[in-house]
């Protein structure tokens, strides 16, 4: 009987083939001669008949396993005439290869050479060179020096390349989510979108966001964005920010020919340097375009506009319905400007909540506020 060590999933295949066999030796017992002999002769047509049609077949190890431990009693001259799907060379070779790995299994050399890296430090590593573009492995490794943990540079620098992370020249360089990101209390972002009245009338809206509050701005809309009234739009814009003592130092827009030359001179004056986007790319203005999105989803496409006043009221009831109620996953939850309450605790007893809905727009928009 062949000992050898396996993984689980072999085991469980030889059970499973050792139970077939079993009970197909049990079959075979109360059987006479004359029908083995008969059983087998056909058996064999069969296998000469399969051997015909069907190509080279694919072995698995468990079928390996059961072939080499029912034949390797048999001698090479007997197994030369047996019918069997492989050469006896083969089987062979299968017998030998699982003693192969039976004694390699109970005679495994023990580990050499240096212990591997604490998983912890392995972790800390990683988190240094991804919270650090600019590091190297031996600035990490001198981090880590400094908080007492003892690695060589040559550990540290096959840790970054076995999970993929890049040399430090090819990690600083900032992407544009990463400037946004870095950027965002000092960013707005600004674009023009158009909606259709009942009459089939094209309306423009002019709106800006900052990043770090999500504070959205509706400037005004027009049916004809001439260069002067958009102009104007950008001196409200500077009032506007100087009432609320704004930081912004950047505002990001497309490549509109609605914003002119003048648009830009108002707001350099102004302190603020206009980035302009890529040419059909409105992925650099994300914020942007999903609020116009949520604008769309949310107002517009459930309300009908009569005309440019009625437009303007529901833009207004939605700039204050977004910045004062609406929550925001940015913000934990929290509106742009309204913080979120302390959250209400009450144990050992049944909490009664009295909830009051407030609609805006005829129900278009729903507030949910505790009664008094």
């Amino acid at each position: 009987m062949i000992h050898w060590v396996m993984g689980g999933n072999l085991l469980l295949r030889l059970a499973y083939l050792a139970a077939t066999i079993t009970f197909t030796l049990l079959r075979l017992l109360p059987m006479s001669d004359r029908d083995k002999d008969t059983e087998i002769l056909a058996l064999r047509h069969q296998l000469l008949v399969l051997q015909r049609q069907a190509g080279k077949p694919a072995f698995t190890d468990a079928d390996r396993v059961v072939l080499a431990g029912l034949l390797h009693h048999l001698s090479k001259q007997r197994l030369s005439q047996l019918l069997l799907l492989v050469r006896p060379d083969t089987v062979l070779r299968w017998h030998r290869d699982l003693l192969k790995r039976r004694h390699a299994a109970t005679c495994a050399p023990k580990r050499r050479g240096r212990p591997p890296t604490v998983r912890s430090i392995r972790a800390l590593v990683l988190r240094l060179a991804r919270g650090n573009s600019s590091w190297g492995y031996r600035r990490i490794r001198g981090e880590l020096a400094a908080l007492g943990i003892k690695v060589a540079a040559s550990t540290v620098w096959e840790i970054l390349r076995e999970h993929g992370v890049a040399p430090a020249p090819q990690r600083q360089s900032t992407t544009w989510a990463d400037f946004l990101r870095s950027q965002a209390d000092a960013l707005l972002a600004c674009d023009f979108f158009e909606t259709r009245t009942l009459t089939g009338t094209r309306l423009y809206v002019f709106a800006v966001i900052e990043h770090a509050t999500r504070r959205i701005r509706i400037l005004g809309a027009t049916a004809h964005p001439t260069a002067a009234w958009v102009v104007q739009l950008g001196r409200n814009l500077v009032m506007g920010l100087e009432d609320v003592d704004s930081r912004a130092r950047f505002l990001v827009r497309d490549r509109d020919s609605k914003f002119t030359q003048a648009f830009d001179a108002v707001l350099t004056d102004a302190g603020l340097r206009v980035v302009k986007s890529g040419v059909r790319m409105p992925r650099m203005n994300s914020i942007m375009e999903r609020w116009i999105q949520t604008c769309r989803r949310e107002l517009l496409n459930r309300t009908l506009i009569w005309h440019q006043r009625h437009l303007l009221h529901a833009l207004r009831e939605f700039e204050s319905f977004y910045n004062g109620h609406r929550p925001h996953r940015a913000l934990d939850q929290a509106a742009p400007l309204r913080p979120l309450p302390e959250p209400i605790t009450e144990r050992g007893r049944i909490l009664r909540l009295k909830v009051h809905r407030q609609g805006r727009l005829n129900g278009t928009l729903h507030e949910y506020q505790h009664a008094a």
